[in-house]
């Protein structure tokens, strides 16, 4: 994950994906639970970020990238409230 202060009142979001991950469908729904589990979260992060999210292929399901997400922003320091 990379994170940068963008000034801005709210979070910008992009998910990247490693070289081999799979085809046009996998990814796009990959990318589609992203957004949905960060939809979930949002509420409970700081705001003002750009975050940059490399996914590498593995479980693909919305509890796990609920997971992922949260520890990713637990350990960039991004949570507060009921998730942090």
């Amino acid at each position: 994950m990379f994170i940068v202060a963008n000034g801005l009142a709210y979070n910008r979001i992009v998910f990247t994906f490693a070289r081999k991950f799979g085809n046009a469908v996998k990814r796009n729904r990959a990318r589609r639970l992203g957004r949905e589990a960060y939809r979930l979260l949002r509420a409970s992060l700081k705001t003002g970020f750009d975050l940059a999210l490399l996914v590498y292929p593995g479980e693909d399901s919305l509890e796990a990238r609920m997971e992922q997400l949260t520890f990713l922003f637990s350990r960039g320091r991004l949570l507060t409230g009921a998730h942090g």
